[in-house]
């Protein structure tokens, strides 16, 4: 089968190979319930650890500008810190009492595209730069924080609808309608709609930009298999040499690096005049002021502001990312070469995720959670899907936190090096947005009627509606946002338009794509099932002595009743966004 994660470079190999192997012959090195040795799981951990750092460090640089902060504003850092802290708080729930497989739960970009469309509305663009820079320093922080207010009810409230999703088990209902011709559209289009701001950040040095993405071209295409050597200890062996797949683990991380390193000489060198935006002394502010430790609490930016626009504006965020998750959960019980996961257990993971996107809200981190590909694919690298593995990364993130200048050396990463990375990211989710097409009949006239108009015209709308935001005129302001809110949100006007033309026109379901789609992955019951991997950790004596336990779709007891035709029938896509 082909599995696809959200960076290439760190899974396309491997993961094809753990489904092709004997399953006499076991290719993981720790499985899903072992508990390696304390010092190991520190070790591996810091690995998953790195993995998601080199994707969620770049949702500040998109959401920040857009909340009208300042470039050396130290509370960018705090911003990432939350994030950083919230993903290890849901990681560990997840991972303990969710889904129960090892999968790290983290900001993505899916919230990206709505909240551009929420912070366009006119009552949220920012003022222009002469008023911004005569603002006292209380007024411009109040400016950014009750837009980081306005995000956070949205997210918050929007989340409920994901976490009943999992709590009264009605994922398969919603699946029945997602279709490949709907999953196309959706998740292109979370990279195509943030071209202009790849476009921006590249266009700030477009040689530096070049050598970010050649860079992380060869590093992930082209020396993936490379192994490097690297100073080990074993113990009753000593220090020994281990051959390392260092490219192929940390691209992201080792391009970030070295084309920092490259800023810094040019700054040194003079080459770059003062205040560009590629030198590494611009933002040094942001680590100066930063205090060395601070806790982030949920209303650290004020209590949270509720509106209908926003709410509904967020709603596409969270159905891209429920159905993202649901394609990891079989895709990372396979890598570590466990059961596959039970009705009951994506039930609730979903409903944790859904909880957590809740607590990111709350949190105040600016952005939900979601099922991180990358920390999927470090496992068929590393050949280590330990769910204790994860448990420890989760308290590293939780640890790291708390560290407020540790989220400042991220945020003073030169601009032309995001933009560099932008370039290829984004590109990446377009691309595996476009690969569902492997399903459907290409040769179809009304496939590709409906690819092409859905995609084409889910960029015309929300251009024009940003262009035009006050076209919407029915008498009501909070009619006017919520209207203006959904059309300008391209992943969702891209969903519903390939939704309805899909399940509208008439096709059969082989030129559809659902047959093969549906061969892909099933969300099935499996009655013989008698391991206890997906139980909870414990209680479960407690649980197994009630019968009312079993109606919960949630529960490890759950049972569909005899009266409820099991989802059989049920598939879903591999195909995800997933988040940097």
């Amino acid at each position: 089968a082909t599995i696809s994660c959200s960076r290439p470079w760190s899974c396309r190999t491997d993961m094809r190979l753990v489904n092709n192997k004997p399953k006499t012959k076991s290719n993981i090195t720790y499985g899903i319930d072992d508990n390696p040795p304390w010092y190991l799981c520190i070790f591996m951990a810091l690995q998953h650890y790195l993995t998601m750092i080199g994707a969620i460090v770049s949702i500040p640089f998109i959401l920040t500008p857009a909340l009208c902060m300042k470039d050396d504003d130290p509370a960018r850092s705090h911003i990432i810190c939350t994030m950083i802290f919230v993903t290890g708080l849901v990681t560990w729930f997840q991972a303990t009492f969710g889904c129960r497989l090892p999968i790290v739960q983290g900001g993505t970009i899916s919230f990206l595209v709505p909240t551009l469309a929420i912070m366009n509305l006119p009552q949220w663009q920012c003022p222009e730069p002469d008023v911004l820079n005569a603002m006292s320093p209380e007024n411009r922080t109040e400016l950014w924080q009750v837009r980081m207010r306005e995000l956070s009810g949205a997210i918050a409230v929007s989340a409920i609808l994901q976490a009943a999703i999992g709590l009264f088990g009605i994922v398969g209902v919603l699946l029945k309608y997602i279709t490949p011709l709907t999953i196309v559209p959706t998740v292109s289009l979370v990279g195509l709609s943030l071209f202009e701001d790849a476009g921006h950040a590249a266009s700030q040095h477009w040689g530096i930009a070049a050598g970010t993405f050649l860079m992380l071209t060869v590093f992930s295409q082209i020396l993936s298999e490379v192994k490097v050597p690297v100073l080990g200890y074993k113990y009753g062996e000593g220090f020994t040499v281990i051959w390392f797949q260092l490219f192929k683990l940390f691209p992201v991380l080792l391009t970030i690096m070295i084309m920092w390193g490259v800023c810094g000489l040019l700054t040194l060198s003079g080459y770059l005049p003062e205040g560009h935006p590629a030198r590494t002394d611009v933002k040094l502010r942001i680590i100066e002021d930063s205090p060395w430790f601070r806790f982030p609490y949920p209303g650290q930016w004020g209590a949270p502001t509720v509106t209908a626009a926003g709410v509904l504006g967020m709603l596409a965020g969270v159905l891209a990312c429920t159905v993202e998750s649901i394609s990891y959960y079989p895709t990372t019980a396979r890598m570590c070469e466990a059961p596959p996961p039970p009705v009951h257990s994506i039930n609730r993971g979903i409903a944790i995720e859904g909880i957590g996107t809740i607590l990111a809200g709350l949190w105040g981190s600016g952005n939900g959670t979601n099922t991180f590909g990358e920390n999927v694919g470090a496992i068929g690298v590393t050949k280590i899907g330990s769910r204790r593995v994860i448990q420890y990364a989760a308290v590293l993130m939780l640890i790291q936190g708390l560290i407020s200048k540790f989220g400042a050396v991220f945020i003073i990463i030169p601009q032309p090096v995001v933009g560099g990375m932008f370039c290829v990211m984004f590109g990446m989710i377009a691309a595996f947005g476009l690969s569902a097409l492997q399903y459907v009949d290409l040769n179809s006239s009304r496939n590709l009627y409906i690819i092409g108009f859905s995609i084409f015209f889910s960029l015309v709308l929300p251009k024009w509606m940003q262009a035009n935001p006050h076209v919407i005129q029915t008498g009501s302001d909070v009619a006017d946002s919520i209207i203006t809110v959904l059309l300008s949100t391209s992943i969702l006007v891209g969903g519903v338009t390939g939704c309805l033309c899909d399940n509208l026109i008439p096709g059969t379901p082989e030129e559809r794509g659902l047959i093969a789609w549906q061969k892909q992955m099933k969300l099935v019951y499996d009655e013989d099932d008698t391991t206890n991997t997906y139980d909870f950790p414990v209680g479960m004596t407690f649980i197994r002595k009630f019968k009312v336990f079993s109606y919960m779709p949630f529960m490890p007891t759950y049972k569909p009743r005899k009266t409820e035709k099991p989802n059989t029938d049920t598939t879903i896509s591999h195909i995800s966004t997933s988040r940097l």
